[in-house]
């Protein structure tokens, strides 16, 4: 995500960075070239405008001028101020005392609302929560089908009644979800292409109706200003209380991302960073802020290891490695947690300097793990657990099983070789480093 505003922005800050002396005239120099960065990335002009302002009082000040490292402390202002832009801290949703909690969902037709309430309704089941979705875009051609199969495929209910109002049948939804104890009702409330006026009244007639605990704005974060012109709107006339930003995976220039905080003085709760249900990410600004400037961000990779590694698997990964038994059978199933993290562009994307420009060719091939898992399926157990006895004629029957090449075979082969020596040389750090044979992870 922002892979083009990255590294346009750190291109500038290598050229500032490579100054023998900031002046203020190079300090300036700089900033307009960040603000014209900002603007082809569609970040809204007076935020533009009043970004770059409030960096540049802060990096002409003595305190930088005179820093051993001025160009580190101009990125740090940057980070600062986008951070600020943002929000600066993640903002959590508010739950009702007495169950159950009404989450709104409002936007413009085509932003991934209704895929948006199955990945929160997973998220909030992952947290204790017991969802009901409530189908109330009667409008959308195929809107109700949607949902439900989404709620079928993710094993949560569906309210909906046929011939009925969306203001109605909000009210039936919060009735039949104390009935059945529900904790949270998630409405999902038919789009628009553009304003509509008759909609927008038909929403604020169902917000005093049902008095949702939070409405959610959300936004196709690929449309940069269209998106917070929109959000400026259903401000206006519905109030909602935070911002979910959608397709954040593909090619968005950012702009919404780093306007729409400002303009609607909404912080953004969500970002959807692909498909699948389980790609949904609480936003944190100082998070975004670190992949934006190419700092990578650590803390939510080692949260999204976390949430999908599992541990007693890990410990007993450990344990092979300290007596050197890692097998193939041991490294295709890293492999298939690894798969589980999500795409490798984006678990590459979050370590640090992997978003420089000097990686900006790198293409990364998810199809790379697949025919791995062909090539070592193909293989008999002994195989993979003594994969020194593979020889020619072994190695051409588990290509043509898996349908790959001899090559990709032996490049199989020798990449596990090299991990093995990797582990080895690690396990005797651990022993003589560490004491006690601990295992240095």
């Amino acid at each position: 995500m922002f892979e083009d505003l990255t590294r346009k922005l750190e291109s500038i800050f290598r050229k500032i960075k490579g100054q023998g002396k900031l002046t203020e005239d190079n300090i300036k120099d700089a900033l307009r070239d960040v603000r014209r960065v900002l603007l082809e990335a569609d970040v809204n002009y007076r935020v533009a405008k009043q970004f770059i302002q409030s960096v540049q009082d802060k990096a002409v000040g003595q305190e930088v001028l005179r820093s051993i490292t001025p160009g580190q402390q101009i990125v740090k202002i940057v980070y600062d101020e986008l951070t600020q832009l943002m929000g600066q801290t993640a903002a959590d949703l508010h739950f009702s005392n007495i169950p159950p909690t009404i989450l709104m969902m409002v936007g413009l037709q085509g932003s991934g609302k209704t895929t948006f309430v199955g990945k929160l309704a997973k998220y909030l089941h992952s947290k204790g929560q017991s969802p009901l979705l409530v189908a109330a875009d009667i409008y959308r051609p195929a809107a109700v089908q949607q949902l439900q199969t989404i709620g079928k495929q993710l094993n949560f209910p569906v309210f909906f009644e046929g011939q009925t109002s969306p203001v109605v049948l909000g009210k039936k939804a919060i009735a039949f979800a104390r009935q059945n104890g529900n904790s949270v009702v998630l409405l999902d409330t038919a789009g628009r292409l553009h304003i509509d006026q008759e909609m927008m009244a038909e929403l604020v007639q169902i917000k005093s109706t049902v008095s949702p605990n939070e409405i959610l704005f959300v936004a196709d974060g690929m449309t940069g200003q269209d998106a917070v012109k929109a959000a400026e709107e259903f401000q206006r006339q519905l109030n909602f209380d935070g911002v979910v930003l959608t397709k954040m995976d593909g090619d968005a220039r950012g702009g919404a991302a780093l306007s729409i905080k400002a303009v609607t003085g909404k912080p953004i709760k969500f970002i959807s960073v692909g498909e699948k249900f389980d790609a949904l990410e609480t936003f944190h600004p100082e998070r975004l802020a670190s992949r934006i400037l190419g700092m990578g961000d650590i803390v939510s990779l080692v949260e999204k290891a976390q949430q999908t590694i599992d541990q007693e698997q890990a410990e007993r990964l450990e344990q092979k490695l300290r007596r050197q038994e890692f097998t193939l059978e041991d490294f295709l199933e890293q492999m298939h947690q690894v798969k589980k993290m999500g795409p490798l562009e984006q678990i590459i994307g979050m370590l640090p300097g992997m978003n420089s420009s000097a990686l900006k060719n790198l293409q990364v091939d998810d199809q790379a793990l697949v025919r791995i898992e062909a090539i070592i399926h193909s293989m008999t157990i002994a195989e993979r657990r003594r994969p020194q006895i593979i020889n020619g004629s072994r190695r051409k029957r588990i290509a043509k099983g898996s349908g790959t090449t001899v090559q990709d075979v032996n490049r199989l082969l020798n990449q596990f070789v090299q991990i093995q020596k990797m582990m080895k040389r690690i396990n005797k750090f651990g022993k003589r480093g560490l004491g006690g044979g601990m295992f240095p992870f």
